[in-house]
């Protein structure tokens, strides 16, 4: 018989849990943890529980480019772009170098709506991740117990996360796919200490549309080089983000205001170290330069989280 998440998350939700190796829901975990670090809304957006069908979580995100099939270009160093990557504008307008982060540049963005609601991929607590396995040596049990057929684009979609996670970072890289909140708060303070601060972009409006931008005055650099981590949201049925720290990025806060009004304070990280990059990685084809040249800058989408040791 499938194992449905939706039982085991109903069953915890009802347990109380004595003060012997309490368990702590996800939002308390991250107070007792970073008492002085506020939870940033893409975080707590993520925290509502998800809309079951028959026990099935309805995952299927409509960003989900089934057939490029990574929802992050700039995760993977080791990959050369694809055709559709390419073509796909909202792939191409994410890269600019670090000298371009200046009052007045105008640039053509878009921020669309990210998944918010409860359709979407939320966190499970980690004891119920930790009970689902992550592997490429299980997907047999992982179908099983999130009821996902094989050949499925669901289950291509799982198969593809699960192997880029286990991929080998470059050099220097430090990385970890996260399946819990409190496996991210664990792998963040543990690289940078409990004295840290989480920041994503945020977004006034949030539109499909294509429009300018122009970067306003106030562009800051947040934390060092070596004090910063990354986590990138992945596709998965529940919430995973691909964490990793190198000792190699510069880290901005970025005011946008559109020429329709809207304000964003965007995220902006800089690698300043590309050697390791596949020379035909998405970036160096749209920026027309070589690996280990020169920064290659990228905003994050606003439900990706930079955390910066204070």
């Amino acid at each position: 018989m499938a194992f449905h998440l939706f039982h085991v998350i109903t069953f915890l939700m009802l347990v109380v849990v004595g003060t012997n190796g309490a368990m702590l829901p996800p939002q308390l975990y991250w107070k007792s943890m970073l008492p002085n670090t506020p939870m940033p809304k893409a975080i707590t957006n993520l925290l509502l529980p998800g809309q079951w069908n028959e026990g099935k979580s309805t995952w299927v995100d409509a960003n989900m480019d089934i057939g490029n099939n990574r929802a992050c270009p700039f995760c993977f160093y080791r990959y050369a772009a694809t055709d559709t990557q390419l073509h796909d504008k909202s792939n191409v307008a994410l890269f600019f170098l670090e000298n371009d982060l200046h009052y007045g540049k105008k640039l053509n963005l878009q921020f669309p709506k990210i998944t918010s609601n409860n359709n979407g991929p939320k966190f499970l607590t980690k004891e119920v991740a930790d009970s689902i396995p992550f592997s490429s040596n299980k997907m047999e049990n992982i179908l099983d117990k999130l009821s996902i057929k094989k050949g499925s684009k669901e289950y291509e979609i799982v198969k593809k996360t699960i192997n880029e996670c286990e991929e080998k970072g470059i050099k220097g890289e430090e990385k970890l796919c996260v399946t819990s909140l409190e496996s991210m708060v664990d792998f963040a303070t543990s690289r940078l200490g409990n004295n840290v601060e989480a920041i994503t972009t945020e977004v006034e409006k949030e539109s499909n549309e294509w429009q300018q931008y122009v970067i306003a005055k106030g562009v800051k650099k947040s934390g060092d080089k070596n004090k910063t981590m990354v986590c990138h949201k992945e596709n998965y049925p529940y919430a995973v983000f691909y964490c990793h720290k190198t000792d190699t990025i510069n880290v901005y806060s970025v005011p946008l205001e559109g020429v329709d009004g809207n304000r964003v304070k965007a995220v902006a990280v800089c690698h300043t170290d590309t050697s390791e990059w596949n020379p035909k990685h998405i970036s160096f084809q749209v920026l027309k330069v070589e690996p280990g040249t020169v920064p290659v800058c990228h905003f994050l989408p606003h439900d990706h989280v930079v955390w910066v040791a204070k």
